[in-house]
């Protein structure tokens, strides 16, 4: 089972695809390497939280995205989804150039009005 299915960007008669999920959004756009564009999945006010380190707002997340990309080339790959205590969490593999790859992470998505607001990256 696929937790983020493909969504096509065409409409068929009768037919409309929805929206991908933000988190799904977020992925695919991760894959793709656009680190520029993975701003548009976050609120303006949105925090993230990796490595022990917080990155608040849309510069800092663009430049630390920006940086990720660069560092790890890595890819996720999608394994489990699950909503709790307002958060979807999305268990999903890391393939990159780091140590101990492939890795399974955490990652949790507080989403508000279609955005990300915030994202915390765990084990």
């Amino acid at each position: 089972m696929h937790v983020c299915r493909r969504y096509p960007n065409h409409k068929r008669r009768h037919h409309v695809h929805p929206a991908p999920a933000p988190y799904c959004f977020y992925v695919q756009l991760e894959n793709a390497g656009d680190a520029a564009t993975l701003s548009a999945c976050f609120a303006p006010n949105a925090i993230v939280r990796d490595e022990d380190h917080t990155y608040e707002g849309l510069a800092a997340i663009t430049a630390w995205k920006a940086e990720t990309t660069q560092k790890y080339h890595h890819t996720i790959t999608p394994l489990a989804v699950a909503h709790q205590q307002g958060k979807t969490v999305l268990q999903a593999q890391l393939t990159g150039t780091f140590p101990g790859s492939p890795v399974t992470l955490h990652f949790d998505f507080v989403l508000e009005a279609g955005k990300i607001l915030s994202l915390e990256i765990h084990a």
